[in-house]
């Protein structure tokens, strides 16, 4: 009987088909999300019958089979049930070839000998790869597969995640299929959203300014743009603060465009600013000294302690010790080495063994 009001039956909620469990993986290469949805067959039947070397050409066709009754001969559905689903937030490149964002049913034509061949059809939604369609296939990749330890259940995976790349992965039974997806504009995609980030309620706190500026530097892209978003992190007419950071991320715009003067010099209008930490300081000297700038790190290791050794006599000992160690001053550094842990706070206690370390190993060259 139908009810009033019901055209068709609604289907109940029911164990899947071959108790073939749904599964879904997800991985980002940087800004970009992959996902792959499948059910997950096993090697053994329900009834426990061990199908290992029967998998491979016969459970699983080589090829495309042909079902007749007028169907299109098929690809294998790389899973059970539904259509295995992967699905990609932007545009990709599969195996060096060009794939735009959106969800793909994903078919795999294994092969007895020779390369296997990965489709990836814009019919995501059919059951299986029963109506399957090569006008409908947007991409197809042929890879070669590579044994594996026994695997009971099919599974997806990825590996060698990079900021650029990952390796996409079927595994069953005694074989292992990869896909290598590659994002190589993920900077692009990036700069894209920061863009738009900046037009929302994110674009009101100056501290995003500077990170936008410090991501172009970092990566030396879109740096006339950044010495603009850099710039409104300083300028208070346009929300923006004169503080340590806000000055660093300008300076580091600048350094990436080559004009390391300008940088150095924006730099010591940093250290002079009133709100410009013992530590701040300390910290952009350890940077100069890892540049390899020991002349520069020596000049702002003395402010440092000019300035505020009345106030902490620890941390700029500290990098006068390292400063004249990096100058070949030994016996300097030894005296100021052995100053900072006559005064060592609570804080850096823990790690006294470290100082004394370095003291020691002065000690012993001389």
């Amino acid at each position: 009987m139908v009810l009033a009001g019901h055209g068709y039956a609604q289907s109940l909620v029911l164990p899947p088909s071959g108790n073939n469990q749904k599964a879904k993986v997800v991985q980002n290469i940087g800004p970009v999300e992959i996902s792959i949805t499948y059910s997950s067959p096993h090697v053994h039947t329900p009834k426990g019958e061990d199908r290992t070397g029967h998998i491979w050409g016969e459970l699983v066709p080589y090829g495309f089979q042909d079902q007749g009754a007028g169907l299109n001969p098929m690809p294998w559905r790389a899973g059970a049930n539904e259509n295995t689903v992967i699905k990609f937030s932007h545009d990709v490149k599969v195996e060096g070839k060009d794939l735009k964002a959106g969800s793909y049913a994903l078919f795999l034509a294994p092969a007895k000998e020779g390369s296997w061949t990965w489709i990836f059809s814009n019919n995501s939604t059919s059951w299986g790869s029963f109506f399957y369609d090569q006008k409908e296939d947007a991409l197809r990749v042929d890879v070669t597969p590579t044994d594996a330890p026994l695997t009971e259940y099919l599974t997806y995976g990825f590996d060698e995640r990079t900021p650029e790349y990952t390796i996409a992965y079927l595994q069953w039974e005694k074989k292992r299929i990869s896909l290598k997806l590659e994002v190589p504009n993920a900077n692009d995609i990036y700069l894209s959203t920061i863009r738009n980030q900046l037009r929302s309620p994110v674009g009101f706190d100056y501290r995003n300014y500077s990170q936008a500026a410090n991501f172009c530097a970092q990566n030396k892209i879109n740096l006339e743009e950044a010495l603009k978003w850099a710039d409104r992190a300083i300028n208070p007419l346009m929300g923006g603060k004169e503080e340590m950071a806000t000055f660093q991320a300008k300076a580091a715009v600048l350094r990436a465009t080559g004009k390391e003067t300008d940088a150095d010099a924006l730099m010591d209008k940093a250290i002079k600013l009133p709100s410009t930490s013992v530590t701040e300081i300390h910290q952009y000297a350890r940077g100069l000294l890892n540049a390899g700038k020991k002349e520069k790190a020596m000049e702002v290791f003395k402010y440092n302690a000019e300035k505020n050794l009345a106030t902490d006599k620890f941390t700029p000992n500290v990098g006068l010790a390292r400063g004249y160690t990096a100058m070949g001053d030994t016996k300097k550094a030894i005296t100021y080495w052995e100053e900072a842990i006559k005064n060592i706070p609570e804080n850096q206690k823990p790690f006294i063994k470290t100082y004394q370390g370095e003291l020691d190993k002065l000690k012993s060259a001389k």
